[in-house]
């Protein structure tokens, strides 16, 4: 389960990313299509789609990995979202 104490303010981007990926890893498949129907925009996942597989393509990557690139993309993405919601603090990323 999710270690995330609402309390602690001094939340590391590392420790944040951990917490979205164990949160992630206890939803089911149904919870996991809200929460991207409600943070993405269909056009971000069809560009995540898109983009993955000319990558994948362009750098003769195959297999499992191909198949999982736009996963990445989209959590990286996620990632992001909840930075800019969550962290008041600037960061070097955000110039």
């Amino acid at each position: 389960m999710a270690s995330y104490d609402a309390s602690n303010d001094n939340l590391s981007r590392s420790e944040l990313a951990w917490e979205l990926v164990e949160l992630f890893g206890e939803l089911p498949i149904e919870q996991i299509n809200e929460v991207l129907a409600k943070n993405v925009p269909i056009e971000t996942l069809e560009f995540f789609a898109a983009y993955a597989e000319d990558f994948a393509t362009v750098e003769s990557i195959h297999n499992g990995t191909r198949l999982k690139l736009p996963n990445l993309l989209l959590l990286g993405y996620l990632m992001r979202v909840l930075e800019d919601r969550l962290l008041d603090e600037p960061s070097e990323l955000d110039s």
